[in-house]
Order: C-alpha cells, then structure tokens, then sequence
C-alpha cells in the first residue's frame, strides 16, 4: 500500500495551515502598531507634550527596535521562529500597556520604559515573522512574501480606523490600547500553533523559480544548536548580505519618508487643505498595497532582478513627478508611481536574505537592522533638509539610495536562478 499519496495530502494541509498563520501574525502585527499610532493625540494630550518633545518620546521605540534587531537572528535560530515571535509579541505588549499606564499617571519615564520596551518586542517580533514568511516562501515554490506585507498594510488600515472610531467614541486610551494589545498576543499565540516546525521546515523549492534540496535536517532552517554572537558578527561582513540591506535601505527609506512627509509636503506644496494631504497620503498607501498584492505574479514571471529594477525606476519617477511638477493631480499621478514602486522592495530583501536557510535567520537580522534603521532615522534627516528646501524638494534626495538599490539588485538574485528547474506546490493549482 502506497502511504506517499495521504502523507503529501497532509504536507499540504500543515503548508496551508503555516500559510494562513504567517498571514494573520502580519496582520496582527500592522493592526496593534496602527492603534498605538491612532492615539498618538491621546498620549500628547495625557502628557501635556509639545511637538518637540513628543518626536524624541516616539523616537525611544525606534532605539528599541534597532537596539534588538541586530541580535533577532540570533534570538530566533535558539528558540524558534513561533516562539520568538510568540514571545516578543508578548514583550511588545507589555511594552505598550506600561507605557498606557504611565500616560494615566502622567509620568513620562514609565512611558519611555515602556516604548523602549514595545521597540524591542515590535522589532524582533517582526524580523522572526518574516523568516516563518520566507520558510512558506520556499516550501510553496512561489513568492508570496509580498502578500505577507500586504496583509501588514491591511492591518495598519483596520487598527487606525478602529482607533479612529474610538477616539471619536471618546474611549480613554488605556482600557483601548491595552485591550488590543491582549487581544493580538491571544491571536498571535493560535497562529504560531500552526508555523512550520523548524526541523521540518527546510524548502523543497526555494524562490520561485529556483529548485532547492528536499527537506531535511542538514536544510533546516537553523542549525539546531542556535547561532553564536559570533555567526552574528561574522553575517555583517557578508557581501551579498550587506547589499540585499542596500536594497531594503532604498525601499524602506522611500516608504517610510512618504508615511512621515506625503501629507505635509501635498499641504504646504500646493497650499491645500489638511484633507487633500490624507488623500495624498491615502494614494501612496493605497498603490503599495495594491502592488504587494498583485506583484507576486511579476517576480514568479520575471525574477526578482527584473522587478527589483522596475519598482526602483518606478520610485524615482514618482517622487520627481510630486517634487517637480506644479500641478496636483499630476502630483497625485507621481505619488501612486512612488507608492507601486516603494512596495515590493522590502518583502524582496526578506526572500533574498533567506535563500540560504542555514543562516536565514541571521541575514534577516542584519537586513531587517538596515532596513528598519533607514525607514525609522531617514525621515527625520530629511525633515531637517526641508528646513532649507521645503518638502517637495527634500524628497528629491530619496532618488539616491534608491538609484544605489537598482545598481546592485543583482544581489538578489536566488542563489540557483540559473540551473534551477521549477517545482511548484500543488497549492499552486
């Protein structure tokens, strides 16, 4: 009796099951980070900041992230992708919880304890899940990290719209936030039940495109024995890993200035009213979602090269049409083309860092580091080069990086593009 037909039947069904997990941690993941932006005022307000102040309060979340990003390589190849990012989940909540509570007593330092403390949680939670999203990547034989990000996106679109209704609502910012944050460690708890275990989770094919070796231990996803601050170290002197993290910078720079400046720089450009800024900003978000939903066909058609390229092109005539052109609707035009452009880079760099499972988890770290560094500290630098240029102009310099990016995206490239033959899962069809 032939026991090869039920066994792959239930491969498929665990590959699904890890799928859908790593679709709702990304969800989750955008819809708790969205809430705690969403009452952002409230937190103003509870500490009676002003705009100087409340820039380096945010600012003490982004030092926790990239405090602990270069060591979530490490941290994730010892305990697991599940129960890292079980685990941070949780430390990222409790994080957002004190800092909650310190707003209500209107003491500042438990608040900055407790950003410093969501920054960790948040980041480390982030680069661990989408290692799980590169090991589905390379079990189905397709790219779909994309989709993984896009999900983020629709995360961050619930969160803020429910904590827009809740603040209209007038709820008090503690029992919100701090029943979100409950809520998503409960949902992230379920979903890494369902992660590929890491013994099991070697590719049987890796990018798109590119045949791998089957499953075994030798193909784990980390070595079982964890990694060493050594490997970490030693993973920053790697080639191809430090211009993957170019790739990532430009990417990752140009969504983060468009968050932080779209808006203001629609306003002050054009001299329009606060609203038409949100729908500036509404048009970026909404074309890099759109592309990370669809753009999975392009690079399982083209490669990542190919796609890396065109997203960069795309990015640079988008911000130099909003920069340049006196015209708004046009602007609108050149926002969507940055938008597109901005939204395929970043879930590339992840799917390229991971290529080699062995030492995935350390590459993500290291790629996740720049990336989050740039996306988190390149936006203020170009706040202070509007001073001197106003916004439209500052965002000029956006072309740079990118244009570095489309120069050595070559380095993605799967390791076995060339000689590889395809082998899709059957969830493919």
């Amino acid at each position: 009796m032939n026991n090869s037909v039920p066994a792959a039947a239930a491969d498929e069904r665990r590959l699904r099951s890890a799928l859908w997990a790593v679709f709702g941690v990304f969800t989750t993941a955008g819809f708790g980070m969205a809430t705690w932006a969403s009452r952002i005022p409230a937190v103003r307000d509870g500490l009676g900041f002003s705009e100087g102040q409340m820039g380096l309060l945010l600012l003490t979340a982004s030092i926790g992230s990239i405090c602990a990003l270069p060591l979530s390589g490490m941290i994730s190849s010892r305990l697991g992708a599940s129960r890292t990012v079980l685990f941070f989940a949780v430390a990222s909540a409790v994080g957002f919880a004190v800092a909650c509570f310190g707003v209500d007593a209107g003491n500042h330092v438990w608040v900055r304890v407790g950003l410093f403390l969501a920054g960790i949680g948040v980041g480390v939670w982030d680069a661990a899940m989408n290692l799980e999203g590169a090991v589905v990547e390379q079990r189905l034989g397709r790219a779909v990290m994309p989709r993984f990000h896009a999900a983020f996106s629709v995360g961050t679109v619930a969160g803020a719209g429910v904590g827009a209704l809740a603040a209209w609502l007038q709820v008090p910012l503690t029992p919100h936030l701090v029943s979100v944050v409950v809520l998503d460690s409960i949902a992230v708890a379920l979903c890494v039940r369902a992660f590929l275990p890491a013994h099991d989770a070697g590719p049987t094919t890796s990018q798109a495109g590119a045949q791998d070796s089957v499953a075994d231990p030798s193909t784990a996803v980390e070595p079982s024995h964890g990694h060493s601050l050594r490997d970490t170290l030693a993973t920053w002197r790697e080639p191809r890993t430090l211009l993957v993290g170019l790739i990532v910078l430009g990417a990752a720079l140009t969504e983060g200035a468009a968050n932080d400046w779209v808006g203001l720089a629609t306003v002050d450009g054009f001299g329009v009213g606060d609203g038409l800024g949100a729908v500036a900003l509404a048009v970026f978000l909404v074309a890099m979602t759109v592309t990370r939903m669809v753009g999975t066909a392009l690079i399982d058609r083209f490669g990542r090269v190919w796609v890396l390229r065109a997203s960069g092109l795309s990015a640079i005539a988008g911000v130099l049409v909003f920069a340049l052109v006196p015209h708004l609707p046009t602007a609108l035009v050149g926002v969507a083309l940055w938008g597109a452009g901005s939204g395929l880079g970043f879930p590339m760099g992840m799917s390229a860092a991971s290529d080699d499972p062995r030492r995935a988890a350390l590459r993500v770290a290291v790629v996740s580091t720049v990336g989050y560094s740039a996306f988190f500290v390149g936006p203020a630098l170009i706040g202070f080069l509007a001073e001197h240029t106003g916004y439209r102009l500052a965002l000029l310099v956006l072309a740079a990086p990118v244009l570095l990016g489309i120069l050595v995206a070559g380095a993605a490239r799967p390791p076995q593009d060339d000689t590889a033959a395809v082998r899709p899962s059957t969830l493919d069809r």
